[in-house]
């Protein structure tokens, strides 16, 4: 560990001090037992105790503690609700941890606008709660959506089963009020649907904490589709179902949503929620259509049939909002249900284009019998958007080591026909060193010069995203550093 990081660490006392001076009481945690909380986020394979935890209320608490850390030169490690699946909460050894989660509350609800400013630790369902009453809701839903915050969303650019048809988060933000390392505020965008200058809102959204800490946001709220009708297809042959999807998007049909399962999943998820999936397919696809009734009715009846000629054997199709609802529980709790038949998993999350489905599946079938792992497949089929959940043991020996490299071969087939290493998850820890599988020294040095701009001394999430540090002072001159990030050995299981 570089020596400025060892004078973090032996002035902790006048650390912990000076922060429970901007943020006193329960808001600066520095007891183990307190911080024991913090270790990590959802992907658990990783642990790190933070340095010291707080927990501002304010604005102004943030930007104080910020500019503390800036002028101290001490690193700073964002967090929301802990649900990233990336590592990209997960702390340091010598890093303030600054958790968002007492910014809980709805600020604005401008029905007229359509939009809402809320404060980055609401929860994503929460939104959708808050307006549903006027028959208004939030778009983007991740199967985490009942615990994920918003501001975490923002950080991952986070997706969920609808984001086909109505996008990721990028595209339902319309502002933010973000605070820099320098203890600055930012006011990006606004209830306006275009600002004059650069996107500064595409530069933070997805930006994983690397550029600053968002304050406030204001996304954008749509009106709730008169009809929504969902349909079960079951395949007997799951390269069939990718083939489907496909086809379902060539002839032009853009559904609500468009989810699949493997077979290890379906049943899973079936013996947990009960949603009444078949046991007898290999795959099943979720597709959901929305809008006016007469248009949904014409386009299910659409999808059956070009279901049917690619090998469905099974087509149900929801009633009722009840039995829609029900058919969507089972793919919401698709994650915990393939928790009930391994003792662990790692959730991988890489995207494809959609004429690439039947190649890669039939390729993480082979990885799997290469690492003699199981694998349960999961994803957003209609986007290309995977998550393949891989199923291990960490306390049997070497079994973390193979998931590791199961999942780094799945992201490398992902880049290698034409995809990308992440949809909705971010790059984090997980994916860092995977980087220069898809961008060229080059790109990721224009990349780290954004970051450079925000935070010029890499105190902003380190460790994260870039597998190489670059001094910002000699980017484009000469490389000073090659290897990974300064960072902490971080114990596993």
């Amino acid at each position: 560990m570089p020596a400025a990081n060892e004078s973090v660490l032996a002035r902790r006392a006048e650390i912990v001090a000076a922060l429970r001076a901007i943020v006193p009481g329960e808001g600066t945690v520095d007891d183990e037992t307190g911080m024991r909380a913090y270790e990590t986020d959802g992907l658990t394979a990783y642990r790190q105790m933070p340095f010291v935890v707080v927990l501002p209320e304010t604005v102004a608490q943030v930007a104080a503690v910020l500019k503390y850390c800036g002028q101290n030169g001490i690193r700073v490690v964002p967090r929301g609700a802990g649900t990233s699946l990336s590592g990209g909460a997960l702390p340091l050894e010598d890093a303030v941890l600054v958790s968002m989660m007492r910014f809980n509350r709805i600020l604005d609800i401008d029905f007229a606008n359509r939009c809402a400013t809320v404060q980055p630790g609401v929860t994503n369902l929460a939104i959708t709660q808050a307006v549903a009453h006027r028959g208004f809701y939030y778009a983007p839903d991740p199967s985490s959506q009942i615990a994920c915050s918003i501001g975490g969303n923002v950080a991952e650019n986070s997706g969920g089963v609808h984001c086909l048809k109505y996008g990721l988060t990028t595209n339902n933000i319309l502002g933010l009020e973000i605070v820099t390392i320098e203890g600055e505020v930012l006011r990006l965008g606004g209830k306006h649907l275009d600002s004059a200058g650069y996107d500064f809102l595409a530069f933070m959204v997805g930006s994983e904490g690397l550029l600053g800490i968002v304050t406030e946001v204001t996304v954008r709220i749509l009106r709730a589709p008169e009809t929504a009708r969902a349909c079960l297809l079951g395949f007997p042959v799951t390269e069939d179902a990718g083939r489907c999807v496909a086809a379902i998007i060539a002839a032009g049909i853009i559904p609500g949503g468009m989810e699949m399962m493997d077979r290890p999943a379906i049943h899973a998820a079936e013996d947990f929620v009960h949603a009444g999936y078949p046991l007898d397919v290999d795959a099943l696809l979720i597709v959901e259509l929305d809008g006016p009734q007469v248009e949904v009715d014409h386009l299910l009846e659409r999808v059956e049939a070009i279901a049917r000629d690619h090998g469905a054997t099974h087509c149900r199709v929801s009633q009722n909002e009840a039995e829609r609802a029900t058919f969507w529980a089972g793919r919401k709790a698709a994650f915990p249900a393939v928790g009930r038949i391994s003792p662990d998993y790692m959730c991988m999350d890489g995207t494809i284009p959609r004429r690439e489905l039947p190649r890669v599946l039939k390729g993480m079938a082979e990885l799997s019998e290469k690492h003699g792992l199981r694998v349960a497949n999961v994803f957003h089929a209609g986007d290309g958007n995977l998550h393949p959940l891989i199923l291990f043991d960490a306390n049997a020996e070497g079994e973390l080591e193979r998931a590791e490299a199961f999942g780094a071969d799945i992201l490398k087939l992902c880049v290698a026909v034409g995809g990308c290493l992440t949809g909705e998850h971010g790059v984090g820890v997980e994916k860092r060193d995977l980087m220069p599988e898809m961008f060229t020294e080059d790109d990721l040095k224009q990349q780290q010069r954004v970051k450079c701009a925000f935070d010029p001394d890499h105190l902003l999430n380190p460790g994260k995203v870039f597998p190489t540090l670059h001094r910002c002072a000699e980017l484009g001159k000469m490389h000073v550093h090659r290897g990974r990030l300064p960072f902490p050995d971080i114990p596993r299981f």
